[in-house]
């Protein structure tokens, strides 16, 4: 499988993961359930195979014990009355004395040897079952048994069978012959059938182990599935809420927590639907009210422009205080007439009346136009303007009128609050996107006031003498013209550091950016020149 299949792979199970509350919990439980089904079968088997082996050691001393007394009495018995024996005769009936003191004698093997270091009148020939391997019987294990201190040995070794080695015990113990001295009686005892058992229970433990768990598993898929899907409809019912189908609810059957659950959800879902659409109604006779408002207005501000217009051109005519009035009367009709179009601006956004018409524009060549339109007014107030377009992919498809206005109060913004001191102007691209940023030095704003800069009619400084209008409704429609083409404005600002908003936009129309080719704020080269020139304007 390719490398990146297997990775592909991964992160799908990764996802899977992190999504499945049901597959975690599913997970989890088999996994501890497996530790804890494991650590038990271990000790069981092992608890049932020490007893199957003490057991079967104890049977096997019992018996070597009673074929050691049969053994010695065989032996004893056998003396004539004048005291002799013949052991070798009684060397061959042994071996059924011995065989039949066990309850397997088919699979129990003996051996007769004689203890190493006595010096007697006779020798009795030792004997061994055929195919036995005196190999097994170890030599630490005799001189344990040849210490002849009443007690019987034992030893656990292997025996080759048939079908492979076997378990086997060996136990050991003396007797004495009349006339040859002390011999030693080993019996050979094949344990394959506790193995066997061992075997079976073990199997036993594990096949039952593994259902066991697998049980567990069953179990716990179907009741986190009976406990999880509820959570799981009503994730998707909110959802579609948040989406818009307020008529959406949660199916509820029974009396239990869960269904109670549904019901409070659902009684919630129907005061947010009636809030909701209260609130609709509210915002569409409001919009319906500024429109019909704003429309309204124009004929009549028509007809005070025209009479206001009369008035202007005639002031030299007039006393310097009516003259005077005449000029403000000129000057606010002109306020008015922004802060009308800016209301029927916004009720055409508010109406999703508004489209745009693209085409390729250099935004270079517009910010350039922008800034000789403000240049005048920024020397008015003492404001350096200054362009950096380092270069790269400056054609967007955008409206340019839009685009246009949107500078226009970004920088008449940069104007009103620099302070007089450079306004800095950065326009940059890479192939999926174009920023343009306005940077001032002057007076900033905090972080309260920067939640609410792009509220409609909030001024983050209602006192200061506003040259560019002020109606409170720029960055507002600013906002709506850069979303209208798939971008953003963001913005930054310290208070004494000046402030920066940075445009970004898509340079393909109907494309949606995630990035900006320009930091906020943007790194400039010359900034600490202009930082120092800002402090010496301070001194």
């Amino acid at each position: 499988m390719p490398p990146y299949t297997w990775r592909s792979l991964v992160q799908r199970v990764r996802q899977l993961w992190r999504s499945s509350l049901q597959l975690r919990t599913v997970a989890i439980t088999v996994f501890l359930s497996t530790i804890a089904v494991t650590i038990i079968s271990g000790y069981m088997s092992i608890s049932i195979a020490t007893n199957l082996y003490e057991a079967r050691k104890s049977q096997a001393i019992a018996e070597a014990r009673q074929a050691t007394v049969n053994t010695q009495l065989l032996f004893d018995n056998s003396v004539s009355s004048n005291g002799t024996i013949d052991v070798e005769a009684v060397n061959e009936t042994a071996q059924r004395t011995i065989l039949g003191s066990t309850s397997s004698p088919g699979g129990t093997q003996y051996a007769i040897l004689r203890t190493p270091g006595q010096s007697t009148a006779v020798t009795m020939t030792p004997r061994r079952t055929s195919g036995l391997d005196e190999t097994v019987i170890s030599e630490p294990l005799r001189d344990q048994v040849s210490q002849d201190d009443g007690l019987l040995y034992t030893q656990a070794v292997s025996l080759e069978g048939d079908e492979g080695v076997d378990p086997g015990i060996v136990v050991g113990s003396v007797f004495e012959v009349p006339t040859a001295g002390q011999y030693e009686l080993y019996l050979v005892y094949n344990v394959r059938d506790v193995q066997q058992t061992l075997d079976f229970v073990q199997q036993t433990l594990v096949i039952g182990s593994l259902l066991l768990v697998a049980t567990i598993g069953l179990v716990t898929y179907l009741v986190t599935r009976l406990a999880i899907n509820p959570v799981r409809v009503a994730a998707e019912t909110a959802e579609k809420l948040a989406d818009g189908q307020l008529e959406e609810r949660i199916p509820v059957k029974g009396q239990d927590v869960i269904a109670t659950l549904g019901r409070s959800f659902n009684r919630m879902a129907d005061s947010l639907q009636r809030q909701i659409t209260q609130l609709a109604a509210l915002s569409r006779v409001q919009q319906r009210f500024v429109s019909d408002v704003s429309h309204e207005l124009r004929t009549p501000l028509t007809t005070i422009r025209l009479a206001g217009d009369v008035l202007y051109e005639q002031r030299d005519q007039f006393s310097p205080t009516t003259a005077r009035t005449a000029e403000l009367l000129h000057a606010q009709i002109d306020r008015f007439e922004v802060m009308l179009a800016d209301l029927l601006e916004m009720s055409r956004y508010d109406a999703g009346a508004v489209e745009i018409d693209t085409e390729p524009t250099n935004l270079v060549r517009l910010v350039e136009e922008s800034l000789e339109a403000i240049r005048p007014l920024a020397e008015e107030r003492g404001s350096e303007l200054r362009l950096v377009a380092p270069g790269g992919y400056f054609e967007a498809e955008v409206e340019s009128r839009r685009i246009r206005r949107i500078l226009q109060n970004l920088l008449g913004n940069a104007v009103d609050h620099g302070e007089g001191r450079p306004i800095v102007v950065y326009v940059d691209s890479d192939r999926e996107a174009v920023a343009i940023a306005v940077r001032d030095y002057g007076v900033g704003m905090d972080a309260l006031q920067l939640e609410r800069v792009f509220d409609r009619f909030w001024r983050a400084d209602p006192s200061r003498q506003r040259t560019t209008g002020g109606t409170g409704l720029g960055l507002a429609i600013a906002t709506e013209d850069a979303q209208l083409h798939g971008g953003n404005i963001d913005v930054w600002s310290v208070p004494g550091e000046g402030t920066c908003f940075r445009l970004t936009l898509p340079r393909e129309s109907g494309a949606s950016v995630d990035h900006s080719p320009i930091d906020l704020p943007p790194v400039d080269p010359l900034e600490p020149v202009l930082e120092t020139a800002a402090g010496d304007d301070d001194a």
